[in-house]
């Protein structure tokens, strides 16, 4: 595996992290992940775009400019002969004496490698398991940052419980998935919460919303509760490796008769139909 780190890209087993990079002490940073189809990395404008606003946020001065670095993400697309899979993008803020303070001219770190590809047509098909939990994270969901240990956590949890994703809930209000957005339908109505500070507005959730309104679908951004989610004719999360997928059974409880719902079964072939125009127009 050929790993970027800052300008170089290097075989793995040379790449070594200062034990005094923030990345590693603080969970002081940020990252994406790009999915990549045939060779072609889709929507890298979009993740570097947020990418670049989550560094901001938290005070993060990536110094190079965009164009600069998507020319090094393809490099590591193409050293690596990718073609399908996920690319991980992340940037630290850079290594220093460890204190919660740093200094003004502290200089980022920034690593890019492979991720490997995850058969999941089985799950889009047939649909998954979920189940709620409460959403106890910082009010800054918004920046894709490094500190995921409250999603690791109740993600854990799924994974204990054999299911595919939990779906958080605060003050009684669906948030999102721990690594998911959430969508409900309901008399043929799409709802998913509004993209403020208490969700990360994920980049296929962009694509699925001007999807909806090319197709005339109508979507309510809008705050939904549990007993609504439960209640709900369909449900479906999304996410960059995960595309689309139908949850049939939240809690133990069906959703709708229990099988990928006929919308969520629109919006998949929507959503994929989009991936292959833009994977071709970049291919």
């Amino acid at each position: 595996m050929k790993v970027l780190v800052n300008s170089e890209i290097v075989e793995r087993k040379e790449v070594r992290v200062d034990i005094e990079d923030r990345g590693y002490q603080f969970g002081d940073g940020v990252y994406e992940v790009i999915n990549v189809y045939n060779g072609v990395p889709f929507t890298l404008k979009e993740h570097t775009t947020r990418l670049y606003r989550s560094a901001k946020e938290v005070g993060i001065e990536i110094k190079e400019e965009p164009e600069v670095l998507i020319q090094k993400i393809l490099r590591v697309i193409e050293r690596n002969d990718m073609v399908n899979g996920g690319l991980y993008l992340q940037v630290s803020r850079g290594v220093a004496p460890r204190a919660h303070q740093y200094p003004s001219d502290i200089e980022p770190t920034l690593i890019a490698y492979p991720l490997p590809y995850k058969e999941m047509k089985h799950t889009r098909n047939d649909g998954v398991s979920v189940i709620t939990a409460e959403d106890l994270r910082w009010l800054r969901c918004d920046i894709k940052s490094l500190n995921l240990l409250y999603n690791i956590m109740i993600k854990q949890k799924a994974n204990e419980a054999g299911v595919f994703e939990a779906i958080l809930i605060r003050n009684g209000i669906v948030t999102e998935g721990t690594s998911s957005n959430v969508f409900i339908v309901k008399r043929d109505e799409i709802f998913t919460h509004p993209a403020n500070n208490l969700i990360l507005s994920g980049i296929t959730r962009s694509k699925l919303l001007e999807i909806f309104d090319n197709n005339g679908w109508k979507c309510n951004e809008q705050e939904f509760s549990k007993q609504e989610l439960l209640a709900a004719d369909e449900v479906f999360v999304t996410s960059t490796t995960s595309e689309v997928v139908p949850v049939i059974s939240i809690d133990g409880t069906q959703v709708g008769d229990g099988k990928a719902g006929s919308m969520t079964k629109q919006i998949q072939q929507a959503f994929s139909e989009l991936v292959k125009r833009e994977v071709t127009k970049r291919g």
